[in-house]
């Protein structure tokens, strides 16, 4: 069977406050701010916030949806952690980092011969930063985060799930994942050439209740992976049907990309996604990514309706590195 999907596009958290986000992102994680806009399902406004590394490439994109006081429960079934890969030898900086801004981590761990540091968003949403010899992708860089430690992208994500084999015969005989490790209650899956943005890992947690599956703070709503077309997308849902996934959603025009979705075995949501044509540049400049709020054209004539609504924001300065 011809499989397309190449690695992560994108992955999407619930946060609770918009600017304690931003501020996370940016500030801690060291993020670049890429685009600004709103959850275009529903009609109640909601931000739909994106953060990535240098050039905003996917399997780099971070984005959230900042939902206040509504909160999710926590569990299997869904993403248990979101790792991003940094320089190998960066950890001690990342430790001292988390410190100072006294932000909750577990101090540096290793799994499957990786060292990695696991540490909380405010919001409760658990993040990694695992050292990588090999991720040559372009970090951003802030004042505090240089690009000896500036994380590259994602390196992969924990999916916390009550049984595995299901879960395993899905991302293997439906999306071209193989299996490449396991230790413990891990398991790891890698497609393509494997490593960052091309890794998962399973958390087996037999007696772990399930997560909610709605949008609610301090949850992961999905993980996305990236295929190159929309015609790949379309040959994805075909094979969903083939081998009994009928229930994968119609290809849905996210503006900057187009996404598919399906819930697979474990519970986890999993999208497929391929960037349309400009992608973060169809309506910014480089130089401005994320500076100032976007919505996609057929809701353009909502925009001071849904601005009174949404929590004033303000976006970090364009600083950092950007390609030339």
């Amino acid at each position: 069977m011809k499989y397309n999907v190449t690695g992560i596009h994108h992955i999407t958290a619930c946060a609770g406050g918009a600017q304690q986000d931003i501020d996370f992102f940016t500030q801690i994680v060291g993020l670049r701010m890429v685009k600004q806009t709103v959850l275009m399902d529903g009609t109640i406004p909601v931000y739909h916030l994106y953060y990535a590394n240098a050039n905003a490439e996917p399997g780099s994109v971070m984005t959230t949806f900042p939902y206040g006081q509504k909160t999710g429960r926590q569990g299997s079934g869904q993403i248990s952690a979101t790792a991003y890969s940094a320089p190998k030898g960066s950890l001690p900086f990342w430790k001292d980092h988390f410190d100072k801004h006294k932000i909750q981590h577990a101090g540096i761990q290793e799994r499957f011969g990786q060292k990695y540091i696991r540490f909380q968003h405010p919001a409760g949403l658990a993040f990694e930063i695992l050292e990588d010899a090999n991720d040559n992708r372009q970090g951003w860089t802030t004042e505090e985060i240089g690009a000896g430690e500036s994380v590259r992208g994602f390196y992969g994500t924990v999916l916390s799930m009550r049984e595995v084999a299901e879960s395993e015969r899905f991302f293997t005989e439906a999306l071209g994942f193989r299996k490449t490790g396991h230790e413990g209650k891990f398991h790891r899956f890698e497609v393509s050439a494997g490593g960052p943005g091309k890794t998962l890992i399973f958390e087996h947690d037999p007696d772990r209740s399930a997560g909610s599956w709605g949008f609610g703070a301090g949850t992961v709503h999905h993980v996305a992976l990236a295929v190159n077309s929309h015609e790949e997308l379309e040959e994805q849902k075909a094979i969903y049907e083939e081998l009994g996934f009928t229930d994968a959603s119609d290809i849905k025009d996210r503006y900057y990309f187009y996404s598919m979705y399906t819930r697979s075995p474990g519970g986890i949501l999993v999208e497929c996604s391929c960037s349309q044509a400009g992608g973060f540049l169809r309506d910014e400049d480089e130089a401005h990514l994320g500076s100032k709020l976007h919505l996609p054209p057929w809701w353009e004539h909502r925009t001071e309706e849904m601005l009174a609504q949404l929590e004033p924001i303000h976006a970090p300065e364009t600083t950092g590195t950007v390609r030339a």
